[in-house]
């Protein structure tokens, strides 16, 4: 009785007698996700991140309680088509003023990413803030770094059930409360309070559940995976990188080659051993999981918590700091101090970038701080174009919205300007509530025979009666032939 012979594959690896290539299964085209658990750490970036939640999550959570007079002191009214920006009244018409201030974001992104990296990462993105309460609360209910691995590969037992609903649940309350705050920037937050508790308003209650369900999903499940793969910032930084900007760096140099050693043993004694005694905690504590002595990689957040990990254990093996540390690439390579890195800072990129930054701000603040609280828009009764009334006269119909951007009532008297003879014939005054809007009928008469057929210009003046407050607005005045 003969043996099968196992045949040559096509790489030229033999295969198992009766299996075919084409029976073998393709290899995976992604790898599996590996589950980050990341080691708590202390040091001084860790307290600038918590500083950071402290200060983001206070503004958030709290800032929709304020009260400013009768009203929410920032408030996006989707409903009335008003934003209350604490004494702030904008309208529709105010967008350019967003418009400002996303590019004044951009920049301001620009800018830091040039000077330091990825600082809006690791210390102010949403992602960041809320994954790191997220893991927080899974190191209350389920213990530090090791606790949670064991819990990961343990079986089902009532301490693991008890521990993830524990979990879980504080999870789901936050993203909820997380949920119920961002609403509460749109729909006024005591009157959604209300609401929710008594089951009314069903889309309130879906955004809230909807934005809930993301915060859960983002900053429970996904955490690294929306920097990773999501997040298009981590794509485009590169383009906003240069040799000049400060990054987490390892230095190899002095590193280089990694070894274990003993408690107090210098790397002068262990030559050819560098500095890094390959305990791998710099790994251990990073939120993306990527080690940072292989080079900067486009994963990393620059929150330094490699560099207190680092430090610590450089501490405790009496090794001067800084192995891992933020700098610059022409810093490693031509061994450049703290003075030298400065001395960089101010270089032609980064001073266009404050230029243009600071301009633009001093630009919309000093706008906003001397915009007219009124805003008019006139539109011409297209229905009658023009018609002839009681007294000879020559009668053009318009419709003004007037908005009252202030917080008291006031009183306005119309008036136009731009043909012979030109009058208001409608009520020249009109009173507008606080912080309203409203459509008022104008009626514009001429003699007949004082304007030549066509189409002529006039200009309505609006101006506060108790004030200096005025808007013109032009529009066009028909003569029939």
């Amino acid at each position: 009785m003969t043996t099968p012979q196992k045949k040559p594959g096509r790489n030229g690896h033999l295969e198992k007698p009766g299996l075919s290539s084409a029976a073998k299964p393709p290899p995976p085209l992604f790898e599996a996700r590996q589950k980050i658990q990341p080691r708590a750490i202390g040091g001084l970036f860790a307290r600038w991140r918590w500083a950071m939640v402290w200060a983001t999550q206070l503004f958030f959570y709290g800032v929709p309680w304020l009260q400013w007079g009768d009203r929410q002191s920032l408030l996006f009214d989707l409903q009335t088509m008003r934003f209350y920006l604490f004494g702030l009244v904008l309208y529709p018409q105010d967008f350019i003023y967003l418009a400002v201030l996303l590019i004044v974001c951009a920049l301001a992104l620009f800018l830091f990413t040039t000077v330091a990296g990825r600082l809006w990462c690791g210390f102010s993105c949403p992602q960041t803030v809320y994954t790191e309460i997220f893991l927080w609360l899974e190191r209350i209910t389920e213990g530090d770094r090791s606790a949670r691995l064991r819990l990961d590969h343990s079986g089902w037992t009532l301490e693991k059930i008890l521990k993830r609903s524990a979990k879980h649940g504080s999870w789901l309350l936050l993203s909820l409360w997380t949920g119920f705050t961002f609403v509460g920037y749109f729909v006024p937050i005591r009157t959604l309070a209300v609401e929710v508790m008594a089951l009314q308003g069903p889309w309130q209650i879906f955004w809230i559940g909807f934005y809930g369900l993301a915060t859960y999903g983002n900053a429970g499940f996904l955490r690294e995976q929306v920097c990773k793969h999501m997040c298009p910032y981590a794509r485009f930084q590169s383009a906003m990188l240069d040799k000049d900007t400060l990054i987490v760096t390892y230095d190899s140099q002095r590193g280089e080659p990694r070894g274990m050693r003993s408690k107090g043993q210098s790397s002068a004694t262990t030559a050819p051993l560098g500095d890094c005694i390959d305990c791998t905690l710099c790994v251990q504590v990073c939120p993306v999981g990527i080690d940072i002595r292989n080079g900067l990689q486009y994963e990393c957040i620059g929150c330094g918590l490699c560099v207190d990990a680092c430090n610590s254990v450089m501490d405790k093996v009496n090794y001067p700091r800084g192995l891992i540390r933020f700098a610059t690439q022409n810093a490693m390579t031509q061994h450049w101090g703290r003075a030298e890195i400065l001395r960089r800072v101010l270089r032609p990129r980064v001073l266009f970038y404050s230029s243009v930054l600071v301009g633009l701000s001093v630009a919309m603040l000093v706008s906003m701080a001397t915009r007219v609280p009124l805003k008019v828009d006139v539109v011409r009764d297209r229905a009658a174009l023009s018609r002839m009334v009681a007294g000879g006269k020559l009668e053009n119909v318009y419709s003004l919205q007037i908005m009252n951007a202030t917080e008291a009532t006031q009183r306005y008297r119309i008036s136009a300007t731009g043909l012979q003879e030109l009058q208001v014939a409608s009520d020249p005054e009109v009173e507008i509530g606080p912080a309203e809007s409203r459509w008022v009928s104008v009626q514009l008469h001429i003699p007949y025979g004082s304007a030549s057929s066509g189409s002529h210009p006039v200009f309505f003046e609006v101006h506060n009666t108790a004030g200096d407050d005025k808007v013109v607005e032009k529009s066009v005045f028909l003569v029939p032939r």
